[in-house]
């Protein structure tokens, strides 16, 4: 049983930045591609960026592309998603899952959740 636990959200003015962080349990954590997704208030979750276990293969949304890098440290069990140039529709809680195997999109692939934070940007 993977647990995951996210950090870092707040609120933040439009055009600011923030780092999330994923804290995970598992020691194996590194042989575990790990996503990052969002759900604005009054819409499904939605897949924001995904990291393989190794740090290598990466994938974003087309939303975030340019804006949102994610990044792991196997070291410490982490993944991050560093987010830039934050918008009002950037407002979401952010979620972080985790999968044993390779990257993907798909929510459904994903067996591990975190609880999610907050993120909230002011215009």
């Amino acid at each position: 049983q993977v647990q995951l636990v996210e950090s870092g959200g707040g609120l933040v003015q439009a055009g600011g930045s923030l780092r999330l962080s994923c804290a995970a349990s598992e020691r194996t954590f590194s042989r575990y591609a790990t996503g990052w997704f969002r759900q604005a208030p009054g819409k499904e979750r939605e897949f924001v960026a995904t990291v393989s276990g190794s740090g290598g293969p990466t994938y974003y949304a087309d939303s975030v592309k340019g804006r949102f890098t994610i990044s792991r440290d196997n070291a410490k069990n982490t993944v991050y998603l560093q987010m830039n140039s934050l918008q009002p529709q950037d407002t979401a809680v952010y979620y972080c899952a985790a999968r044993w195997g390779s990257i993907t999109r798909r929510e459904s692939e994903y067996r591990y959740w975190g609880q999610g934070t907050h993120v909230t940007v002011s215009s």
